[in-house]
């Protein structure tokens, strides 16, 4: 089975991917995985994706297709795959069917954990960081017994900047913008699978499974 996961930040994609990969024994394949891959192996696209990099550039569209296909060419693709972080645009998924269509392959299924915004704002922004050794708590999944203080160290907790409201707030406004292009697109192709994800993880997963299972 050949499946692309999204979600917006916050949404539980991570913990899904892990429990699909351990379910069904396919190759987890995530952009910043096979970005290091190729440059690791010195691909002629990884070298490629290495030198736009270094300069601080963003990798154009074609250099990014250019290292799916060589990882969707691999052997361990041969059973099906997991794509997560790609693609990002509607000229991405294009793209990939067209590579996707050469290799004989086909996208069964596009699954998208959809939250609800106020949940995702609750998610991302109640993360705090121990200043002095690091241990990361939420004030409501996993509080800390003293409100602003480390179970571990003593030390004083804290928000990161990019976890106050504010820029919270933005980065869903920008990555909800990207996104629903990218969910027309394989509504329109019949492939597209919404999950809940306001569930439970477990009771999440029992729904991806399902969805899953009835592509075998």
């Amino acid at each position: 089975m050949n499946i692309v996961l999204m979600g917006l930040p916050g949404a539980g994609k991570g913990t899904q991917a892990e429990k699909i990969v351990d379910q069904f024994q396919i190759p987890h394949i995530s952009t910043g995985d096979m970005f290091r891959s190729a440059i690791k192996e010195g691909t002629k696209m990884g070298l490629e994706a290495k030198s736009y990099m270094d300069q601080g550039l963003l990798v154009p569209d074609e250099v990014v297709i250019g290292i799916v296909n060589e990882r969707l060419g691999k052997d361990d693709c041969n059973k099906g795959f997991l794509l997560d972080g790609f693609p990002r645009t509607v000229a991405q998924a294009e793209a990939l069917d067209l590579l996707l269509e050469k290799l004989n392959k086909d996208i069964d299924a596009v699954v998208y954990i959809e939250v609800d915004q106020n949940s995702l704002m609750q998610r991302l922004t109640g993360r705090r960081i121990c200043r002095d050794c690091g241990a990361t708590y939420h004030v409501i999944y996993n509080p800390p017994k003293v409100e602003g203080t480390c179970d571990k160290c003593g030390g004083e907790l804290y928000q990161r900047d990019d976890d106050k409201e504010e820029t919270v707030a933005t980065r869903l406004e920008v990555n909800l913008k990207q996104v629903e292009p990218l969910l027309s697109y394989y509504q329109k192709k019949e492939v597209l699978q919404s999950i809940d994800g306001n569930q439970d993880i477990n009771k999440v997963f029992e729904s991806v499974e399902k969805i899953l299972r009835g592509l075998a």
